[in-house]
């Protein structure tokens, strides 16, 4: 299966270090080869990036591993193919457009059976289950509501409603931002650890490479990084429970 990483922030922050570990796993440490993403935004503007080829070997990934990223939300995901074949169109992450602002979405697990009806706002480019499932949110949040963007809450509303019947067909664990606000949902594995002071030194799982955050942040900075597995050995990671929706802005949970 594919594995995710996301982040959270309240400032915008370097996902390298975090990245480092997870372009590993594209093809060197675990058996994710099939491609790679990433997405992240810049104030109202969003970078997508994606190849076909593993990330441990990417050039691309290279370029992203040493760009300065800093970014309050941020999505990445390395792919190993069960829908569609290995080729840009079907490349995560994906993006859309919704009440003026790019949506960044992307997918891990397999939904079978799956067929919802779009309205024809939203199409798929590709033939993955993945981007239909995405689809099919941004079609459901555009449905009930299209004129004007609604509350946090209703969109979280929405969101839930939807996914647990996209689940139900399958392995359903996303990522979902739109460069304010940050979505994540759990069928199976999903896993999350918030950085704030008073901050301490982090150690990859899958590369010998250390952090620490204290040299490297202010006591205001608050993140959290999503990811299928654990990226660190020595932080405390929380486990998303089955079908669990969270909902996060400026580093946190939100509606605890």
């Amino acid at each position: 299966m594919c594995q995710l990483l996301g982040m959270n922030c309240n400032v915008p922050t370097d996902i390298c270090f975090s990245f480092e570990g997870f372009q590993a796993r594209g093809g060197k440490t675990d058996i994710h080869a099939d491609g790679w993403g990433i997405g992240f935004y810049e104030g109202d503007g969003s970078r997508l990036f994606i190849d076909t080829k593993p990330s441990c070997e990417s050039a691309v990934a290279e370029l992203v591993r040493n760009y300065p990223i800093h970014s309050l939300n941020t999505i990445a995901h390395i792919r190993k193919a069960t829908h569609g074949e290995i080729s840009l169109k079907n490349t995560h992450p994906f993006q859309r457009e919704l009440w003026g602002n790019y949506w960044v979405f992307a997918h891990n697990g397999e939904l079978k059976d799956f067929n919802p009806v779009l309205s024809g706002q939203f199409q798929p480019v590709g033939d993955t289950d993945s981007e239909l499932a995405f689809c099919y949110l941004m079609d459901r949040l555009s449905q009930r509501f299209p004129s004007a963007r609604p509350t946090l809450r209703q969109i979280y509303a929405v969101l839930a409603e939807t996914s647990k019947k996209i689940a139900r067909h399958g392995m359903f664990n996303f990522l979902l931002s739109d460069g304010t606000i940050f979505f994540a949902h759990c069928s199976t594995n999903l896993h999350y650890t918030i950085r704030k002071a008073p901050f301490k030194k982090a150690h990859l799982v899958d590369e010998d490479v250390s952090v620490d955050f204290a040299e490297v942040t202010t006591p205001n900075d608050i993140v959290t990084v999503i990811a299928s597995v654990p990226l660190t050995d020595n932080e405390e990671w929380t486990k998303f429970t089955e079908g669990e929706l969270i909902l996060f802005k400026g580093g946190l949970p939100m509606f605890d």
